[in-house]
């Protein structure tokens, strides 16, 4: 992500979310617009128990007189990464809301994100940067183990996601093929003539 682009869409799956969410901080404040999908399939390090019984400690934090007016405990994954990207972020301030407004974070892939090219972070994997062996937790387990409902419903939209994306895939692999064919016995017949053509000066 050395020059900016348009949008990066990136895959968040396999990512630990801390790390993740550093680099796309310093990204959008630097001015990057940076679209996030698959957030459920983001990772945490430690164990499930270890991270659930953290959650709950978390959820404990209110105010005592008014527990409606915050803090705020959000259950869905998009909602966690937001609010660890959020803390790392100058965010009361214009520089920052400005950075906030340039990322999005979905559940899942939506269609119109579905057919462009998603990168990953190498430097935020969990494969690269967890030692083997490590235990970790998936945010989806740990989301609906606190309250998130969707976890079934995410799963079932990204099956069906995965169908279309493997025809799509296979049919624009054809077309390649095909044009590649093309290309190559139209470069024979011309290379061709060519070759007779020099033959007659005695090449």
């Amino acid at each position: 992500m050395g020059t900016f682009e348009k949008v990066v869409i990136v895959d968040a799956k396999g990512h630990l979310l801390g790390r993740l969410a550093s680099i796309v901080a310093k990204q959008i404040l630097s001015g990057q617009r940076i679209v996030i999908v698959r957030a459920e399939e983001i990772n945490v390090s430690g164990s499930f128990f270890r991270n659930k019984i953290k959650y709950h400690a978390y959820l404990r934090k209110r105010m005592i007189v008014n527990p409606s007016r915050g803090p705020f405990h959000f259950r869905a994954p998009s909602r966690i990464f937001y609010k660890s990207l959020r803390g790392m972020i100058p965010h009361k301030t214009p520089r920052g809301a400005a950075a906030l407004e340039r990322v999005k974070i979905f559940e899942g892939i939506p269609p119109e994100y579905a057919r462009q090219k998603r990168m990953v972070i190498p430097a935020a994997l969990r494969v690269l940067r967890l030692k083997p062996g490590r235990r970790y937790t998936t945010i989806a387990r740990l989301s609906s183990e606190v309250g998130w409902k969707y976890e079934e419903v995410v799963k079932k939209l990204e099956e069906k996601r995965k169908v279309h994306s493997k025809k799509y895939y296979l049919t624009k692999k054809r077309a390649i093929s095909v044009k590649a064919k093309v290309i190559k016995k139209e470069g024979d017949t011309e290379l061709k003539q060519i070759n007779e053509k020099l033959a007659t000066y005695g090449h």
